[in-house]
């Protein structure tokens, strides 16, 4: 896969480009108060592919959530490419997660009635970029992905391995600081998911800073560190190599 170059010059906070401080995240379902992250401190430099992991209900999809700015912390301090996450409103949430951040999910999330290549454009297009760019940018980001022949074809009309692969396409359209992958094999047969873990290996190879959550062990051992989470605390953060 040839993918674009990914650029370097991002302005990073002390060195990184996400900076977590004692964040925490708690639930008010009215009865309780269910504390899902208890104080995590986590820093990630740039170029970094980093496997979030743990059991299921220990702190891991909120931490995703956090990171990819769809839900804010109750409290400590977060800095995305050193802009403060912390106190931001909605509208300048959004903002964030179209410049800074790709995401790819477990179950693909593409618009069934859009083709593979109108599915990437869509980034570009909530992000201003004229038509022709967008045509430019969803063909390459798409033959990176070896779906150069498959531009046309509906969701409905691809694998679950090449509808993984359409939404890591996707995720890179707006050249993000970040990918964040949830569970990214998680709906895959056996060889599917060996395809979109290369694909995700050939991304972090060519520059882009990837953390992922799963429960893949062979997903996880391509990282270069991985981080472990339980009861809404890290609990273990070294290399995997």
């Amino acid at each position: 896969m040839n993918w674009p170059s990914k650029k370097k010059n991002i302005a990073e906070s002390n060195g990184h480009i996400i900076d977590m401080r004692s964040i925490t995240k708690v639930y008010d379902t009215g009865k309780i108060q269910v504390e899902a992250l208890r104080g995590i401190d986590l820093k990630v430099r740039n170029g970094e592919f980093v496997a979030v992991v743990g059991p299921s209900g220990s702190g891991k999809s909120t931490l995703l959530n956090l990171l990819g700015c769809l839900d804010t912390p109750t409290g400590g301090e977060y800095r995305l490419s050193g802009e403060a996450v912390a106190g931001l409103d909605r509208d300048q949430l959004a903002d964030i997660r179209n410049r800074r951040v790709g995401f790819v999910f477990q179950n693909f999330n593409l618009l069934p009635q859009l083709t593979a290549l109108e599915n990437v454009e869509m980034p570009l297009l909530f992000g201003g970029v004229g038509r022709r760019e967008r045509r430019r940018r969803a063909l390459a980001r798409l033959d990176a992905v070896g779906l150069a022949d498959r531009v046309e074809h509906r969701p409905t009309e691809l694998s679950g391995g090449q509808m993984q692969r359409v939404a890591i396409a996707r995720a890179l359209a707006m050249e993000p600081d970040i990918v964040l992958a949830d569970e990214p094999t998680g709906n895959l047969d056996t060889g599917s998911g060996t395809d979109v873990m290369g694909a995700l290996q050939e991304l972090w190879n060519q520059g882009s800073t990837l953390i992922v959550v799963t429960h893949d062990t062979a997903l996880a051992g391509r990282a270069n560190r991985m981080v472990e989470i339980r009861d809404g605390l890290v609990v273990e953060d070294s290399p995997t190599g």
